[in-house]
């Protein structure tokens, strides 16, 4: 039974976990962004029950303050039409926006968050950064190592030795989200960024 973690307030913050739609892509490396959203949902018992403006989302309570937990619904290189379309229907500016993805460069089970960035490649930062007009948002990032082609590579699934680092690395993300709202951005780097 879901709790009344979810809020009618205006959000004023919004965590983004970049994936594919479709149990196709579930669980896939790229997807590890998503995982990180269901985990906070499951932690706090709420469900992102509203689909609209390309997402899947809800407004989450957490510390006193509104929260907009968002996966796209759109495919990872369009992912900043609904970054940009939730942002501007409720101003939430771009630092506090908090966008959680893969990255190839950073070891499996590897955590990093960054106040800012450029795109690293990464096909859903690129649509976000083009969308906003801005590359001044947060960003966590969740390494899944790199080895041949990167397409295949990113849409593969994790091996049985790689999982236990996942889990710990989607747990610790999760924490860190809940640190970024509740404590501010240096402190959530803090955490995260602690080996």
């Amino acid at each position: 039974m879901f709790r009344k973690k979810q809020s009618n307030r205006r959000p004023e913050w919004m965590i983004v976990g970049l994936g594919n739609p479709g149990p196709e892509y579930d669980r896939t490396r790229h997807n590890v962004g998503f995982r990180v959203i269901d985990r906070i949902a499951e932690r706090h018992k709420v469900k992102l029950a509203t689909f609209k403006l390309y997402a899947r989302h809800t407004t989450w309570e957490h510390e006193g303050r509104a929260v907009l937990l968002v996966k796209p619904m759109t495919f990872m290189n369009r992912s900043g039409q609904s970054v940009a379309a939730l942002s501007r229907q409720y101003s939430v500016p771009p630092e506090r926006i908090l966008v959680v993805a893969d990255d190839l460069d950073l070891p499996t089970g590897r955590a990093k968050m960054k106040p800012k960035g450029g795109t690293g490649g990464h096909n859903g930062h690129k649509s976000i950064q083009a969308s906003i007009g801005s590359d001044a948002y947060p960003r966590l990032k969740i390494g899944i190592g790199k080895e041949g082609q990167t397409v295949d590579h990113v849409l593969s699934r994790f091996t049985p030795g790689e999982k236990p680092l996942i889990d710990a690395a989607v747990e610790k993300a999760a924490v860190a989200c809940e640190k970024f709202v509740a404590e501010g951005l240096d402190a959530a780097m803090n955490f995260c960024n602690a080996d």
